[in-house]
């Protein structure tokens, strides 16, 4: 009984001190007004997003990535059912702007109905990176998915080494972000370096862009590309800045920085300073390392895409790969007018971009990559269809490797590991395991637009077109994608030999499927103009691809 009162004494003690220091404060009114039950109120509100997300919101309420959306990847990831039964519960007639993709009921290509079908499709691109260009290390990507530009010291050391294995597991590039390659990158994935304004990587001792330590940093490691970064869509046009205290030894090492020093990054690049220099530089790049030079880029004033691309097609120079960032992509921190409002989100950017280079006549010489929530297979599809080749997944990825969409990122308090550095936190993430759900889910991505892509009649995402999307606009109308950002007819599409090449490249990899055994009546007759097995059939023609033996009609294999 004694033992009690004197708790109780204690508790009522500790009240009264809070309700002391609440009346005499001066920062917070509702304190001094309600001392100690005030407390309840800056509770709530901090626990307020969790509440939401698991008691409150609808599936289709949450963002930046949906109940939906953040399902859909954990359970691609863990290679879980990620079917939905019962229809869609998105209000489909009363959502401007919703995409809907147009199947074929007759295509050139023939899905397999196998459970597994397209579960190993490699996917590669329908483009050769820096072929165009004539660049002594171009390649073709032997994957249309490739994990975006996120730092070691954005992202944590494991997570960055996850990822980094699960590009080896699933054969993508990982982009290193600016802030350097670091041992973590080095697991057994290809690598996209990419060089920020601050040259993380490849500087010298007083932070100026040194050239043979680029070249040395590529000779010892799988880099397979360069990507000068010009702004992201998160905070285009914006410095940044690494505080003191999270440049770790291992940070310092990989940036080339000083530890425990604030680690700067300027909002604009010294080695150029308009898009005639810049061109030069990368023609630079391109020569002392062999390897495909890009830029990435948030879209704003068109001005920089009008200029670069007249020198492209006067002067002989040029980019080999534009990475076009939507506004709406986000796993920098950044001040919230920024995120919000600043850049235009992707898939008008994008278009906008395109529709400069295809103006010119370069699409055709330029590989495109898109970002900016591209990871879900709808938004992916309207991106190939705009003409894109390679899409890029960040947040994505981070859901694939544990990420609960927490959004601490900016606080270093990361629960799951994956954006902090903090090392209790950090060491709950363990990169072999997660680095199989990174590998799963890009797996899984690829399959889904293997699916749709064959849906629609072609063997590949890339020869997906414009017109095989529309845009509804109310319940009783919709518009197609190429009028609603003024495509003309063939643009969004290779060339007709990479169109060629890569359905050549697709009914080898991946076995077409077929109907089953033909009635009695069938068996003999001569094919129609309308049937998909009709040699040069309508699809055939207007792609400008022959198409490959065994390739849109019955197979006599099994389906699978």
């Amino acid at each position: 009984m004694g033992r009690t009162l004197r708790l109780a004494g204690a508790g009522l003690a500790g009240l009264a001190a809070v309700a002391a220091r609440d009346l005499l404060q001066r920062e917070h009114t509702l304190l001094r007004n309600f001392p100690v039950i005030g407390h309840a109120r800056y509770l709530l509100e901090s626990v307020g997003p969790e509440l939401r997300q698991y008691l409150v919101a609808g599936n289709n309420e949450e963002r930046p990535f949906t109940r939906d959306q953040r399902r859909w990847v954990y359970a691609s990831a863990k290679q879980e059912n990620n079917y939905f039964g019962f229809g869609t519960d998105n209000d489909l007639e009363f959502t401007a702007g919703y995409p809907v993709i147009n199947h074929r009921t007759f295509g050139r290509a023939v899905p397999p109905t196998s459970v597994h079908a397209g579960h190993d499709v490699t996917l590669p691109s329908a483009k050769v990176l820096g072929g165009p260009r004539g660049r002594a290390r171009a390649f073709r990507p032997a994957s249309v998915v490739n994990i975006s530009a996120m730092s070691f010291g954005s992202l944590s050391g494991a997570a960055i080494e996850a990822l980094n294995r699960g590009a080896a597991l699933a054969g993508c590039l990982q982009n290193t972000g600016e802030g350097g390659l670091s041992v973590h990158h080095r697991n057994g994935g290809e690598l996209v370096f990419q060089i920020g304004t601050a040259y993380f990587g490849c500087r010298d001792e007083q932070g100026r862009f040194d050239l043979q330590r680029l070249k040395d940093l590529v000779a010892s490691a799988p880099v397979c590309a360069l990507e000068v970064k010009l702004s992201q869509g998160a905070k285009p046009s914006l410095g940044g800045v690494l505080p003191a205290a999270k440049v770790s030894a291992e940070i310092a090492a990989a940036r080339g920085v000083p530890e425990g020093v604030d680690c700067i990054s300027p909002s604009r690049h010294a080695e150029f300073s308009d898009p005639d220099s810049l061109l030069d530089w990368v023609e630079l790049l391109a020569a002392e390392t062999g390897l495909p030079v890009g830029i990435k880029s948030a879209v704003g004033d068109m001005t920089f895409w009008h200029e670069l691309t007249d020198l492209m097609a006067t002067t002989g120079r040029g980019v080999d790969f534009v990475t076009v960032d939507g506004g709406e992509g986000g796993t920098g921190a950044a001040p919230l007018i920024f995120t919000d409002s600043v850049s235009l989100p992707f898939q008008l950017g994008f278009a906008r971009v395109h529709a400069v280079f295809a103006r010119a006549g370069l699409h055709e010489q330029v590989t495109f990559i898109g970002a900016g929530k591209l990871g879900l297979p709808d938004n992916a599809i309207v991106a190939f269809a705009l003409g894109c080749d390679m899409v890029n997944v960040g947040r994505e990825a981070m859901l694939a490797i544990g990420c609960i969409q927490a959004q601490k990122c900016h606080t270093d308090t990361c629960p799951t590991g994956v954006a902090t550095q903090n090392p209790w936190l950090a060491h709950g993430l363990d990169p072999r395991l997660k680095s199989v759900r990174a590998a799963n889910y890009i797996r899984t991505l690829r399959r889904d637009l293997v699916k749709v892509a064959e849906a629609c009649g072609v063997e590949h995402p890339g020869l997906i077109d414009a017109s095989s999307v529309e845009v509804l606009t109310g319940r009783t109308a919709s518009t197609p994608l190429g009028e609603v950002y003024g495509y003309e007819p063939g643009w969004g599409l290779p060339s007709a030999a990479d169109r060629a090449e890569i359905a050549r490249i697709m009914t080898a990899e991946a076995p077409q499927g077929g109907a089953a055994p033909a009635s009695a009546d069938a068996v003999g007759r001569p094919p129609t103009d309308g049937h998909a097995g009709a040699a040069g059939s309508r699809d055939a023609r207007d792609d400008g691809i022959d198409p490959a033996p065994g390739v849109g009609g019955p197979s006599t294999r099994s389906a699978g």
